[in-house]
This record gives structure tokens, C-alpha cells and sequence, in this order.
């Protein structure tokens, strides 16, 4: 009798594995040099699939593989712990990994802000993507478990605090989890306000794709009604959106704002497909917590990069927002919630599905 990796029983895996931890298992672990010395995490291994959330930082996932094959992309200083250019306006491109995704906010997101004089909100300077993704985790927990359907889940928690003295108080509670038979990643997010006043709450995840699945004739696959180029530089790239070429030196980025179309439960998505790999990654989630979608489009050799982003905020930015009189905020003590899920598909049918999907979204 072999196991049935799409459906494993409980018995099938312990009658053929002496440790489940063959197959799936979440490791504490370490890192020891360079900018990454001292950086804690969460190694999850699920069958062919394997990733790293990183306790120290916000518990993002920084690494993902599949099949050993590496789907996201990582940044030129490599992985790194909390420095000195964290939470240093600009400085924040020294620090960013990429990785499957980082949390972006909670008081910005996007270029760094000053709040201007005269403004209702309070004075603050607020790094380029905000603070909580170099926020290390507190309780974090990681564990292997059997749950009542008889599956095998792999699971990491913990709770991140960006908070000022006579500033902002924000919580952010985090469950990751994934279940062996399966490739999907789920994240689910609460952000609780803890302080007695009013705060923003500008919230993104900055989802990241790299070589080898992000190549010349892989494509971004999106439900988008429209693209619209956030400045003059995309405008005039004549490559169409969702097409990938070879990386070209000093190419500048390219960012679309996309108008999303959802199917009648509100559920819409986002993927990254290479045909040729025969891979693909999509991030799905209720297309009402995430009125925004950016595409950022990296095409520059070294720089080789595609970020997919479902925000409740836009682009833009802070200072756009204020001026419109629309930054989101959350009440004192209140409570908002986010869940996004990443799944690996494979083969030809798998990314036929995901097109036909996005077409008949589209012609709804």
C-alpha cells in the first residue's frame, strides 16, 4: 500500500515512515553569518514543499521552495537581521529581502512620509514601507499537529507590537499554516489598535516572485479590468503588464495599479506562471479587504523581480490619502482581520485552470 500524497491518512504515513519528520516538520532555527547573523526562524517543511518564516521578522516568509526549486525573489543585500537602516526613511532598500511576502504599515506604506505641519494627524517620519515588517516576534510557536479531520498541519503563531511612547499601539496577531497533501500556505492576520486614540492603518503585503520561475515567457496572471501606470516611466514602457522578459540592465521599474475583478463570493487572485518550469504561484484572498492591487514590475538585471501587493491602501502613498480624506483608520481597542493563502500549482492543466478562471472573470 503506497501513501497518497494528495489525501494521506494518518496510518499510511506511520505505517511508512519511522519519524513523520521525513515528510513535514517545523524547526526552529538560526542563522550564523554575514547580515543574517543571529536571525531567528521557522523552518516548514511540507513534502516537497519548504519555506522559512522569520521570527525576527514579523514572521514573514522570506524563502519558499518547491520541488527544490526557488519561486521568490531575494534582494541584493541578501538575508538580514534588524540594523541600522530598518527604519531609516530611504534606507529601507538596504534592508528589504523580498522574499514570498513582506508586511508593509502599519502608519505607511510606499515611499517614505513626514507629516506636514498643520495636519490633524500627528507629527511623524515614517519609513519607506512602514515599520512592522522589522518588528521581531514575540509567543511565537511553532508545532506538527493531527486536528480532527485527520490532518497533518504544520503551524507558526506569534504577536508583533509597533508602538511609540505617546504614539501608536498596534498589535498584530499571526497564524501561518499548511497541511501536509497539500501546497498551500495560509496567513491569518488580526491587527488589534491597543492605544485610547484613533490610528492609521495602511496595510500591504508585498508578495515577491524570482528566477528561476520569474523568466523570459512567464506571465502574471491577474483578473485585471484595468492597469493603470502609477507615473510617467510606466507609462512608457511599451511591454504589456503581464509579460516577462529577459532582465535588461538599468531597466526601470514599472508599477500598475490594477482594477481587480471577484467572483460572487468577493474571492479574487493573483499568480505568477512558468510554463516552461511548469510552476506557478497564486495568492488569493476577499477582494474587499484589499481595495488596492499594485503590480510592481522589476525588468533590470540584478533587479530581476515581480511583486503582486493586495493593499487597503494605495500606491500613493500616505500624503495621497491625507489630501483625499480617505486614510484608513482603526478605532480604539478595535479589531480587523486578513487572511491570504499562496498555492503552488504544477503542470499544464493546473495553469490552463488558473487562465480559464481569470477569463471568466473577466467576461462576467
Amino acid at each position: 500500500m503506497l501513501v497518497n500524497h494528495a489525501n494521506p491518512t494518518r496510518a499510511d504515513m506511520l505505517a511508512h515512515m519511522g519519524s513523520l519528520q521525513q515528510a513535514a516538520y517545523t524547526r526552529p532555527i538560526e542563522y550564523q553569518e554575514g547580515r543574517s547573523h543571529g536571525l531567528r526562524g521557522i523552518e516548514v517543511k511540507n513534502g516537497p514543499l519548504r519555506f522559512m518564516s522569520m521570527s525576527d521578522r514579523a514572521l514573514d516568509i522570506a524563502q519558499i521552495e518547491y520541488r527544490g526549486e526557488n519561486l521568490t525573489f531575494l534582494s541584493k543585500p541578501g538575508l538580514n537581521g534588524r540594523n541600522q537602516f530598518d527604519t531609516n526613511g530611504a534606507e529601507a532598500q538596504r534592508s528589504i529581502m523580498g522574499g514570498l511576502f513582506f508586511t508593509c504599515g502599519f502608519e505607511n506604506i510606499c515611499a517614505p512620509y513626514v507629516t506636514p505641519e498643520g495636519s490633524k494627524y500627528p507629527a511623524g517620519s515614517y519609513p519607506m514601507h512602514g515599520r512592522i515588517r522589522t518588528t521581531p516576534a514575540e509567543h511565537v510557536s511553532s508545532d506538527a499537529y493531527w486536528n480532527e479531520n485527520d490532518q497533518y498541519v504544520l503551524e507558526v503563531s506569534g504577536e508583533m507590537r509597533e508602538a511609540e511612547l505617546f504614539g501608536e499601539n498596534m498589535v498584530l496577531r499571526r497564524r501561518i499554516s499548511s497541511v501536509y497533501g497539500t501546497s498551500t500556505i495560509t496567513v491569518e492576520d488580526e491587527v488589534t489598535n491597543e492605544s485610547f486614540r484613533e490610528e492609521p492603518l495602511m496595510w500591504m503585503y508585498h508578495c515577491n516572485f524570482g528566477w528561476p520561475l520569474l523568466a523570459e515567457g512567464a506571465e502574471v496572471v491577474i483578473p485585471s479590468r484595468k492597469a493603470t501606470p502609477r507615473d510617467e516611466t510606466t507609462a512608457a514602457d511599451t511591454t504589456p503588464w503581464n509579460e516577462i522578459g529577459a532582465p535588461v540592465a538599468n531597466k526601470p521599474e514599472s508599477v500598475y495599479l490594477h482594477d481587480l475583478a471577484a467572483d460572487e463570493n468577493g474571492r479574487s487572485f493573483a499568480a505568477v506562471v512558468n510554463r516552461t518550469l511548469g510552476l506557478g504561484v497564486v495568492i488569493e484572498f476577499d477582494a474587499a479587504d484589499f481595495p488596492y492591487f499594485m503590480e510592481w514590475k522589476s525588468m533590470g538585471s540584478g533587479d530581476y523581480v515581480v511583486g503582486l501587493e493586495p493593499s487597503n491602501s494605495s500606491v500613493h502613498g500616505r500624503g495621497w490619502h491625507e489630501q483625499r480624506g480617505d486614510l484608513h483608520t482603526i478605532a480604539p481597542q478595535a479589531t480587523e482581520r486578513k487572511v491570504v493563502t499562496f498555492t503552488v500549482i504544477e503542470g499544464d492543466a493546473a495553469i490552463d485552470a488558473l487562465v480559464a478562471r481569470r477569463d471568466a472573470l473577466l467576461a462576467a
